[in-house]
């Protein structure tokens, strides 16, 4: 039986990750396109597209033939879909919010989507202020909601939703693939980056990564972009081991 979702993005975790979680914790079934029908898409025509999409991911549902691109409406809508949204105007907006700030730290961490590439006085700027700042927003906005290192979700539901995947999605795939920075997450957000890690380490999602790092091994956005991440990295860590 063909699955009701395809998703179109490459095969590393980055933006796509959203989407795999959001589906992977509510038991749906999927499928992955192949990277050359993602790069097809990718370049084609807007007119020759099923729907006007910039770039990757992009979510096709069988179901109404929907297409959708930009990571925060595809959570959106697999959210509503799959019950994973909170049901209040407040909520819903909030998490809304959530995604558009996970949308920003994944742009903040790439310079841009690789507008320009890492130095190490760059990245020690961003280190001791943009990063810092980004964890204290999630951090603070998880403890007004009642979230603390051992319980609780990030916007205070009964169960977890989207905001709380999309944490995971974006933390916990960081802490996986970026060991390096995981003192200074745990240092500045470590109810949010528990939260992270419990919701990675469910069953369905540990089997996901488990899956993915081996067939990916440990990249996270590729290309040269990551090159120039890892690099600085490792010259920081020396400096903060």
């Amino acid at each position: 039986m063909q699955a009701r979702f395809t998703l179109y993005y490459w095969p590393i975790p980055f933006r796509g990750q959203f989407a795999r979680y959001l589906l992977t914790y509510a038991g749906e079934d999927w499928a992955e396109a192949d990277a050359e029908d993602v790069a097809s898409l990718y370049r084609a025509d807007p007119a020759d597209q099923p729907f006007p999409m910039m770039a990757p991911p992009f979510l096709h549902d069988r179901e109404g033939d929907v297409w959708l691109s930009q990571m925060p409406a595809i959570a959106n809508y697999l959210g509503d879909i799959l019950g994973l949204m909170p049901g209040t105007p407040a909520q819903d907006a909030l998490t809304l919010k959530v995604l558009g700030d996970c949308n920003d730290v994944l742009e903040a961490m790439t310079c841009n989507s690789g507008a320009a590439m890492w130095t190490d006085d760059t990245w020690e700027t961003f280190t001791e202020d943009r990063l810092p700042e980004w964890l204290n927003l999630f951090e603070e906005l998880g403890q007004r909601h009642g979230l603390t290192p051992d319980a609780g979700t990030f916007l205070g539901t009964a169960q977890p939703g989207v905001a709380d995947l999309a944490c995971a999605a974006l933390w916990g795939t960081i802490l996986d693939k970026l060991p390096a920075l995981r003192p200074l997450l745990n240092a500045q957000a470590p109810a949010v980056m528990a939260l992270s890690r419990r919701l990675a380490d469910t069953p369905p999602l540990a089997r996901l990564r488990a899956g993915q790092a081996a067939r990916w091994g440990d990249l996270w956005c590729a290309g040269q972009i990551e090159a120039s991440l890892r690099d600085v990295l490792t010259h920081w860590h020396d400096k903060n081991p």
